[in-house]
């Protein structure tokens, strides 16, 4: 089954030359099935970047998938065209009025990893959603910076800020390979990473989570909440192949005006030579994962999506 797109937003016609199934809102309302309803909330500066990554990934699946884009209420995107957002996003607030409930809820990661949580101008918006989540969402999936805000903001969990950018393809570990969020796993895989900011291992197993992928470098990498029914992965499978490449030329030219020290992506251009084009190691499990989570989804969700919030608060409950 596809997943179901506007079919004058971007990631349609990128999804369509990829061989992703997708269909515009016509061919959905004939096909006699309820389908999943995931919603975005896209806190990345690159908006429509993003939304290819994560329609990508969730429209893999034999299931018919209904994408919401979602943006915070009060803060204004400088990278994205105003009439994008008026067209294709609500804001948070809009979707609370509407009273509607989703299967499963996507919270990007931010830049602005140096800042402390309540210093965030829409942090306490955030909280918000976090608090929402628990009544209308059936399972969310907190990325990078948005998997630690969660885990902060639900188990007090800090965030520790680096001396360094933890900055390319580095191996983890797969420490619960009977996980069905694992699901095909290799034992031991590649995972892009960009952050400079990191949660450390003995103090999320002390709040009682469980780490499901680790790095002996960078440290853990996906943790599972069944209290919340929440997953938080703080690296990035959703990248494409030159995203590294991307952030990498950005910090350079960002550099010739700030004067800071940047450094080349760890183990991602092939013997270290930007110039060569880098080689994708780990679009694969990238797919496992949300594939993985799709299914989990519609294993456990209520039929009727009404009863999201009101049954068992185990995701397999």
């Amino acid at each position: 089954m596809p997943i179901k797109l506007p079919s004058h937003l971007p990631a349609y016609s990128v999804l369509s030359r990829e061989g992703v199934m997708v269909m515009g809102e016509d061919q959905a309302s004939r096909q006699d099935i309820r389908p999943l309803r995931i919603g975005l909330l896209n806190l990345m500066p690159k908006k429509i970047q993003t939304e290819n990554q994560f329609a990508r990934l969730i429209g893999a699946t034999p299931l018919q998938i209904e994408l919401s884009l979602i943006r915070m209420s009060e803060h204004q995107a400088r990278n994205t065209a105003a009439e994008h957002l008026e067209e294709f996003y609500r804001s948070f607030e809009e979707v609370v009025a509407s009273g509607e409930k989703f299967d499963g809820l996507i919270i990007t990661g931010a830049p602005i990893e140096h800042l402390p949580f309540e210093e965030v101008t829409y942090w306490d918006e955030l909280t918000r959603v976090f608090e929402w989540t628990q009544t209308h969402v059936h399972s969310t999936f907190g990325v990078c910076w948005g998997g630690m805000a969660m885990l902060g903001y639900f188990h007090g969990v800090k965030k520790h800020l680096l001396d360094h950018k933890l900055f390319g393809c580095y191996r983890h570990l797969n420490f619960a390979p009977q996980s069905t969020l694992l699901r095909g796993f290799s034992d031991d895989f590649v995972m892009p990473v960009s952050r400079w900011t990191e949660m450390r291992r003995d103090e999320i197993e002390a709040a009682g989570l469980t780490v499901l992928l680790h790095s002996e470098e960078v440290g853990p990498a996906l943790v599972e909440d069944t209290a919340h029914r929440a997953l938080y992965v703080f690296n990035h499978l959703e990248y494409d192949s030159g995203t590294l490449g991307e952030e990498y030329a950005r910090d350079l030219a960002q550099n010739q005006i700030e004067g800071a020290d940047i450094q080349l992506p760890k183990n991602y251009f092939p013997a270290d030579d930007p110039s060569k084009t880098p080689l994708n190691r780990w679009r694969s499990h990238a797919h496992l994962l949300y594939g993985n989570w799709i299914s989990e989804i519609y294993e456990t969700t209520p039929f009727d999506i009404e009863k999201i919030g009101l049954e068992s608060t185990d995701l397999r409950g």
